[in-house]
């Protein structure tokens, strides 16, 4: 009869179940991977230590875009050619909400919205999620520009969601 020996402590056993209790019990080996195979233990670290880094990844992509106002503009072609085409509009901060808080635009016709002095901390984060549009607007100089190529109404709201209001496009 063939003896299993303990890498650990050389500690010899009949079957591979006892030498894998053995490992639990004395040498914090998972059951799961008691049995020697060393394999398994560092491919679940290997697992842990990927969606961790792709987790670091997920919130530092989320918090620069969140930041830096580059923003993500799916749908937010603009094109300005000094025409007075433009749609501007001027957003202020009354009642701890943006105002005016509905906004009707046209479709297809360059948008440009700013966000005044009035309007702070994360309300300058200004997001219309339906549209792809999510930006950030540091100073009243910058501003948020897309155009509208779809009918609806649309919520918007700043980047914590406290702030929130409708954009209309007909």
């Amino acid at each position: 009869m063939e003896t299993i020996k303990c890498e650990a402590c050389n500690r010899e056993f009949a079957k591979p179940e006892d030498l894998a209790m053995h490992n639990y019990a004395k040498h914090n080996i998972p059951l799961n991977n008691a049995s020697g195979n060393k394999n398994s233990e560092n491919s679940s670290i290997s697992k842990k230590t990927i969606f961790l880094i792709v987790g670091m990844l997920a919130i530092i992509l989320v918090g620069y875009f969140f930041v830096s106002g580059k923003g993500l503009t799916g749908n937010a072609a603009f094109a300005d050619d000094g025409s007075s085409d433009v749609q501007r509009i001027t957003l202020s901060f009354k009642n701890y909400n943006y105002y005016p808080n509905t906004i009707n635009v046209e479709e297809g016709k360059p948008v440009e919205i700013t966000l005044d002095s009035s309007i702070r901390g994360c309300y300058r984060s200004f997001n219309i999620r339906a549209l792809g549009i999510s930006q950030s607007s540091a100073s009243p100089s910058d501003t948020i520009k897309f155009t509208p190529i779809q009918k609806g109404s649309f919520e918007f709201a700043c980047g914590m969601r406290m702030g929130t209001g409708t954009i209309i496009v007909n």
